[in-house]
């Protein structure tokens, strides 16, 4: 089930078992200078090894998931208009794998996660789950068995370590068998892949089986040596060819395949070893395989484990059919005949057998290469009747998919069509969109009709040059639309994926989701897929998938930032910041919680909860005996609930508050066309005594005419104006503070991070400042320390 994530898809050991191969590699080193014995050295190199990777596995094997969220750090500004951009770290939960839907959309497959609450997992997700479970406890006992079988060897009589490592070897090759064949994702292979993978394999397993001949010492063969040696090439030829297989579809399961194969080499050299009564320094040659391959199982298991999926379309890893065998039989020639002088005739019979499998393999790959070149002819002809009258062609989103490897190169541009009502287009508007998309392409371009009102344009272009016909088409397709009663008019959304070296499927998802994108951003634009739109919008469904509930489930929570006199740098009151603890995503700011929550239809319940904890908060407070303010931020959208201050009311009287100890902000930039309403609702709040404040002050003319408007006791301002002027003038912040004296309204200078903006504040005659220079954002715990330290302040 999950665990942490995974490393890197090229990474095959984590930096923790590179570490422990490194310290394993000084001890040998002392193992083969005689320093200590080998069988000792190899010894604690396996055990240390094989003790850590056994742990992972039993880890993996019987603990449920339980993943952890690390919180962001704390940034400068939460207010739900203008946010000075912060980074912010991005934490996935564990193990997240994407499925598609039909219409491209991505999937989450929910796993339980620690602090969700109970998600119900799919029949098959379970069986899944339960598989990868068993197959970590199989994988656990053959390391377990690899690592006891060389550990022993310091403690056995020399006569017994011979049938000690058969011993070993037999029943470690058994439970890796196990386990292999058990992996999750396996695929039934076509008959003719089959063929080619098992041709492959004759043609290294014999190679490895003369070079495994080749080495030996000239002289009887011990049949234990024989066994030992024929069996571990055989085995190493399989194990590595399913590796390479699987590299890219299942990394996890690659990994364990190459473990396998290097704990049962390093085993079955072992039992050469002992058979040929080697020195005992010799025996140090035994760990790094068998060190490696503990390590890279339990690698693998763990990306199994956290839910790892067959990539679909993945290209096959590259293998050199001719050279490899051939190479290494040659090789191991060479060394034989340095050593030996001359070959024997079954030496000869042996290298000489290498060549069949070898001549098949480069016959199936000529048929091969031959049925592309046929494949690539039939497509281009394809292609040709695809765009045969010019008219778009209707396609399923099967068809397209079909469709795409038609062209080597070039993009897909996905279009969709949004009426100017709430109607969507009908057919004759449809027609005529159709008809303008191919006047605007090329003769050699495809244009489909996808879905009700979708379109797609599969083109040769390069990257930039297909974004300028998206921008070219955008245009044709915003001109009006003549109607029998008059004119209509469309919104367009464009999404661009280059088509080149990509699965088909991934082709359309990426254009799908440049599409999506630009939807989310107002529609009337064309957007270009890139990996980090996608890390976006992923990003944007997790927090779809875990903000409803959790207010419910407690995972929201308030920091507090002081304000302080500037004066004296007391402190005179506080602004309520929200953050969500997620236990999935980790902390989640406003700026990426809010628009969630907005088109979630969750806002007011968010809104009322932080309300609700500030007045909750306030009345701790005023319980020390401080008289300090608390200022909230709200949205237009919050503010026109006609409950609105009814409810506020009813909070302040809840917890005893008294109205005036309660500041609701709103960001001027987002008033805009709420005004009306905003200053109706804000006339309210000030009629129960609750002060209000107009944030993100712009200090524009269209501002300042706002500004006579708006019912408001504080004015924030953001430190951009403490900057002196062009050519020596005034800051802004003079004028900013006299206009507020003229009006009766205190100035609050927020984002001050330096003691120059600070200075600036004071020397223009605002009263209170707000910042890092003077004091960050911390829960009320360490806010109400920081208080102890103005014993007179507010009291």
């Amino acid at each position: 089930m999950p665990v942490t994530p995974p490393a890197g898809p090229h990474r095959w050991l984590a930096p923790p078992d590179l570490a422990v191969s490194l310290v394993g590699a000084l001890f040998l080193l002392t193992g083969v200078a005689g320093i200590v014995p080998g069988p000792a050295a190899a010894a604690l190199v396996v055990a240390g090894g094989c003790a850590l990777a056994c742990v992972r596995l039993a880890w993996l094997a019987g603990v449920p998931p339980a993943p952890s969220a690390t919180p962001a750090g704390t940034p400068a500004a939460d207010r739900p208009g203008h946010v000075r951009p912060t980074p912010h770290v991005r934490p996935s939960p564990p193990g997240r794998v994407l499925r598609w839907r039909a219409d491209s959309s991505p999937v989450d497959p929910s796993e339980p996660t620690a602090g969700a609450g109970p998600v119900a997992t799919t029949g098959r997700q379970a069986r899944r789950v339960a598989l990868s479970r068993r197959v970590a406890a199989i994988l656990d006992a053959a390391v377990l068995v690899a690592g006891l079988t060389v550990a022993v060897l310091p403690l056995s009589d020399p006569a017994h370590r011979l049938p000690v490592a058969l011993a070993g070897l037999g029943l470690a090759a058994s439970l890796h068998v196990a386990a292999l064949l058990r992996l999750p994702g396996r695929s039934r292979l076509p008959a003719r892949e089959r063929l080619r993978r098992t041709v492959d394999v004759l043609a290294l397993g014999v190679s490895l089986v003369f070079a495994g001949w080749m080495l030996l010492p000239v002289g009887p063969v011990p049949p234990a040596a024989l066994a030992a040696s024929v069996g571990g090439a055989v085995t190493l030829a399989v194990l590595a060819m399913a590796a390479l297989a699987e590299r890219h579809r299942r990394p996890g399961a690659a990994r364990c395949h190459a473990g396998a194969g290097l704990t049962l080499v390093g085993l079955a050299l072992l039992v050469v070893l002992l058979a040929y009564d080697a020195p005992d320094r010799t025996l140090s040659a035994v760990a790094p395989p068998v060190l490696a391959g503990a390590l890279l199982t339990a690698a693998g298991a763990r990306r199994i484990s956290a839910g790892e999926r067959p990539q679909r379309g993945a290209a096959p890893a590259a293998w050199p059919r001719l050279t490899a065998p051939a190479g290494i039989a040659a090789v191991a020639a060479g060394v034989h005949l340095g050593a030996a002088g001359e070959f024997s005739p079954a030496a000869m019979a042996l290298g000489l057998s290498v060549i069949p499998p070898i001549m098949v393999g480069e016959l199936l790959a000529a048929a091969d290469q031959r049925r592309r070149v046929e494949r690539l002819v039939a497509r281009e002809a394809s292609l040709r009747r695809l765009v045969g009258d010019g008219e778009p062609v209707p396609l399923t989103r099967a068809e397209l998919v079909r469709a795409l490897p038609l062209r080597s190169g070039g993009a897909l541009l996905v279009v969709d069509l949004h009426g100017d009502d709430a109607a969507a287009p009908d057919g004759s508007l449809l027609t005529e969109v159709g008809r303008r998309l191919r006047a605007g392409c090329g003769r050699h371009d495809l244009v489909a009709r996808i879905g009700e009102t979708g379109f797609a344009v599969l083109t040769d272009l390069g990257p930039v040059p297909a974004y300028a016909l998206g921008i070219r088409l955008l245009a044709a397709l915003a001109e009006p639309y003549p109607r029998p009663g008059g004119v209509s008019r469309v919104r367009v959304s464009i999404g661009l994926a280059e088509t080149t070296g990509g699965d088909p499927e991934d082709v359309l998802r990426q254009a799908d989701l440049a599409r999506r994108r630009a939807v989310q951003l107002g529609r009337d634009r064309v957007e270009w897929y890139d990996a980090y739109l996608e890390e976006q919008l992923v990003r944007r469904l997790d927090l779809e998938r875990e903000l409803p509930g959790a207010v419910a489930r407690g995972e929201l929570d308030l920091v507090y930032q002081p304000v302080v006199a500037l004066a004296d740098r007391t402190p005179a009151g506080t602004e309520a910041l929200l953050r969500w603890r997620s236990p999935v995503l980790g902390t989640v700011l406003p700026a990426e919680l809010l628009p969630v929550a907005t088109d979630l239809d969750l806002l007011g319940e968010v809104g009322w909860w932080v309300v609700d904890r500030a007045c909750r908060q306030l009345a701790a407070w005023s319980e020390g005996g401080r008289e300090l303010w608390m200022a909230v931020n709200v949205t237009p959208r919050e503010l026109a609930a006609k409950d609105f201050v009814a409810r506020t009311a009813t909070a302040l009287a809840a917890y005893d508050v008294p109205p005036e100890r309660l500041v609701v902000e709103v960001a001027e930039p987002a008033v805009g066309a709420e005004l009306s309403t905003v200053v109706a609702r804000l006339a309210g709040l000030r009629s129960l005594g609750v002060r209000t404040a107009l944030d993100d002050f712009r200090a524009e003319h269209a501002s300042l005419a706002q500004l006579r408007r708006l019912p408001i006791d504080l004015l924030k301002v953001g430190p951009h104006l403490v900057a002196p002027g062009a050519d020596g003038q005034r800051p802004l912040i003079d004028v900013v503070a006299n206009l507020g004296d003229r009006l009766g309204v205190e100035v609050v200078v927020e984002g001050l991070e330096s003691d120059g903006q600070v200075a600036g504040a004071r020397r223009a005659g605002c009263r209170y400042g707000q910042g890092f220079a003077l004091a960050r954002p911390a829960t009320a715990e360490r806010v109400e320390a920081w208080f102890e330290e103005f014993p007179s302040a507010s009291r």
